[in-house]
């Protein structure tokens, strides 16, 4: 069972949501693929954490071979590649990785070499085996490093996983979210919260997963996410009250879930109302 934690945009509770799910769980796996900010292992203090790098493959010319053709230079569409003075140059940062260049040379020009992109950790948290992605700064994209988690984690596979998804939309969210069984949203009580979880919405409606929503910081007025909800007919999950000792808590890095009775019953039913939706 796999289950991702999504939101429109940062800030919105989506690794409060995700990290305390794990937490009240039995033994589970909890995936960081928010790899170009990840936090959540700042809550989970993992032990016996284990680390790999996560590389892609980028062309090499030689220009011995080189007849100067330019059809990798009019293939690449990311602009990466640029023939001057009689030799291809490559431009790391946009390249994509696709191999065409490769693929396309008629003088067998083109080989590859590995550049390291970032690295997976993982650990052990209690009952929660935590794996964290992390990209390097400035690299083009996160999605190598979040496929290599989801597939070859370094710990064995557990029955039960949650995925906090980096927020927005883009595409190392969709690659967070294809293969798994229900995606809850997290969304803020204001207009801008409503437009926020109207793009994850869409999103997963698009990707045609199972879904429900968890109001996050809720307060006694009137909440136009849950107006959203209703007017959708999406199913709302549960609500997580503005609460002082919730802000305290989450702000000194530590799990509600795991400090306070009464939030460690609040998502343990939380858990529950996702699995009443999931069998459904």
């Amino acid at each position: 069972m796999k289950i991702a934690v999504l939101s429109g945009k940062g800030g919105t509770g989506k690794t409060l949501v995700s990290v305390n799910l794990a937490s009240v769980a039995d033994t589970c796996s909890y995936m960081d693929c928010d790899v170009e900010e990840p936090n959540g292992n700042f809550f989970f203090k993992p032990k016996e954490v284990k680390e790999k790098k996560v590389s892609v493959c980028i062309p090499v010319f030689d220009n011995t071979k080189c007849t100067g053709c330019r059809k990798c230079v009019d293939f690449c569409k990311f602009n990466a590649l640029a023939y001057i003075k009689d030799r291809v140059f490559i431009f790391e940062e946009v390249c994509h990785s696709c191999g065409g260049c490769v693929l396309l040379c008629p003088e067998d020009a083109v080989s590859e070499k590995k550049k390291v992109i970032g690295t997976l950790e993982a650990g052990v948290s209690e009952q929660v085996h935590v794996h964290t992605g992390t990209m390097k700064t400035g690299e083009v994209s996160g999605v190598p490093i979040i496929k290599e988690m989801l597939e070859n984690p370094l710990t064995p596979k557990d029955a039960m996983t949650f995925i906090d998804c980096p927020p927005g939309s883009a595409c190392i969210v969709m690659e967070s979210i294809k293969d798994v069984d229900f995606c809850v949203l997290v969304a803020e009580p204001t207009v801008f919260g409503v437009h926020n979880l109207s793009m994850v919405y869409e999103l997963v409606k698009l990707f045609k997963k199972p879904h429900g929503v968890i109001l996050n910081k809720c307060m006694d007025a009137e909440n136009p996410a849950e107006a959203y909800c209703l007017e959708h007919r999406i199913p709302i999950l549960g609500r997580i009250p503005f609460d002082k000792e919730l802000g305290a808590l989450n702000s000194d890095a530590k799990i509600v879930s795991r400090e306070s009775e009464k939030y460690h019953s609040l998502f343990s039913s939380l858990l529950q109302n996702i699995m009443k939706e999931v069998a459904q």
